[in-house]
């Protein structure tokens, strides 16, 4: 049985005092609420205030991205061990901003993965279509590239390591959602991509989060179907008054 995994991306919003008070608020919902884990995604200035106030919690705390390098002359950029030495157990990869704004290929994705499990930290690699690619017809075709190339190199132990967060590029920030039955089949697509490499127990066990527009009034729609196990929330994220009824939806899924 898969626990659903709400997660909330915050990306480039809130100060530091917002931050702080929303991650207290997350986490007394998070340990008075059986069968759902959470996790949150700060901006990197305030991981790890985030991290402090959410140690001894059951929140997770991550980084929104990563350097595919160890270490070096890479100005800007933030390498999975210092992620780590300021509390985050946790790393975006391959968010559609990342790839359609930025420019980040699915090499580069896929190096991002590794790099960040040699160093301990869990994944939730993302993927997902634009419009022009859903309506060409190329949704399983694109999913299918990003997903494999992503996870390229991985071993079955490796995969116990990662989640994957299924986010049509039509359907962030826009207010469109893809709807139960359509985000439904490419969940269920992708779970039958891991089955070959990785094998079907593999298949069976990872967490596919659906993301785009997720809100209180679509979560629990969303999160009743079998292959959805949870939610990456941009907008509705940046407020309890939003993110802790989606954290609600997901504990009292019937799965």
């Amino acid at each position: 049985m898969r626990t659903p995994l709400v997660a909330g991306n915050w990306k480039m919003n809130l100060d530091r005092q917002a931050a702080v008070a929303l991650a207290q608020a997350v986490c007394a919902r998070a340990d008075a609420t059986q069968g759902v884990d959470v996790a949150l995604y700060p901006s990197f200035v305030y991981l790890e205030e985030v991290a402090r106030t959410a140690a001894g919690s059951r929140v997770a705390v991550g980084g929104q991205d990563v350097c595919d390098q160890e270490a070096g002359a890479f100005t800007g950029e933030v390498s999975s061990a210092m992620l780590r030495d300021v509390g985050a157990v946790t790393v975006l990869v391959g968010h559609s901003e990342r790839r359609h704004v930025y420019g980040e290929t699915d090499a580069l994705c896929s190096a991002k993965v590794r790099q960040a499990l040699a160093a301990g930290l869990q994944v939730c690699l993302c993927i997902g279509e634009t419009l022009e690619e859903r309506e060409a017809g190329r949704t399983e075709e694109v999913c299918r590239t990003q997903l494999l190339a992503g996870l390229e190199g991985l071993s079955a132990e490796q995969m116990r390591s990662v989640v994957l967060a299924y986010e049509p590029v039509w359907a962030i920030g826009t207010g469109k959602t893809a709807s139960p039955e359509q985000a439904g089949e490419v969940h269920a697509y992708l779970r039958g991509l891991l089955s070959a490499p990785f094998g079907q127990a593999v298949a069976d066990a990872t967490r596919i989060l659906y993301g785009g527009s997720v809100k209180p009034a679509n979560a629990a729609d969303l999160m009743a179907v079998p292959d959805i196990d949870g939610a990456l929330v941009g907008g509705a994220a940046l407020t309890a008054e939003q993110f802790l009824p989606i954290i609600d939806a997901a504990a009292s899924t019937d799965r």
